[in-house]
């Protein structure tokens, strides 16, 4: 099973921004309980190719794949493969990054925004593409006028995604969405609030499975 297939399992990837050091079973745990089965850790994060590694560890056996998030420079990517990153996020489009990624035989995918920046990201090898920020532009009717040309390109809507609006984020075409410190928020997280996160997490994952 490929990346996309496995996705499609449940089409949410989340997003662990200055995730506590210390937390990573327990955020595992929550995630597998939930159905979530994919989870980046973006590389500005403090201490994040640790976290990876050891987010890896708790995941792997729970079902759950665990990337690396915020690589912009082909050095974040070296550290991201290092730690065992199995897929890789981007924010922006870098013919750099998603070269040595596919070279590594690493799913990725590229942030890009404009119709030009989604059809460079793809053809340049992308996994999928990531529309980022997306709230930004018009939310899920702007994932639907991409659509329109751009039907053969895999699309994650990133930015903004909630409960409130994730089935119309895939209602519009998008494929997988994410989300981030809306749900696993950093506060949260150091306090051991999995009960609110889980809560939260609930919330969007069935929004999600509803379309």
């Amino acid at each position: 099973m490929n990346f996309l297939e496995f996705i499609k399992l449940m089409p949410v990837v989340g997003i662990l921004r200055d995730i506590p050091k210390g937390t990573e079973e327990a955020c595992a745990k929550t995630a597998a309980k939930c159905g979530l089965k994919a989870i980046e850790v973006t590389m500005n994060t403090a201490g994040a190719t640790e976290i990876i590694a050891s987010l890896k560890a708790a995941a792997k056996p729970l079902g759950i794949s665990v990337g690396a998030g915020t690589v912009r420079h082909g050095s974040d990517l070296e550290k991201a493969l290092a730690a065992g990153a199995e897929f890789i996020v981007t924010p922006n489009t870098r013919h750099e990054v998603i070269r040595l990624s596919c070279t590594a035989g690493v799913p990725i995918i590229s942030g890009a925004l404009s119709p030009t920046e989604v059809q460079k990201a793809f053809d340049l090898g992308a996994t999928a593409v990531k529309v980022f920020p997306v709230n930004c532009v018009g939310g899920p009717e702007y994932i639907r006028a991409l659509r329109g040309p751009f039907r053969d390109i895999p699309l994650m809507a990133c930015g903004g995604v909630n409960a409130e609006n994730a089935a119309a984020y895939l209602d519009a075409g998008a494929n997988l969405i994410s989300f981030g410190g809306s749900i696993f928020n950093p506060k949260l997280m150091a306090a051991g609030d999995w009960d609110t996160i889980a809560n939260k997490l609930n919330q969007l994952l069935a929004a999600a499975t509803q379309k």
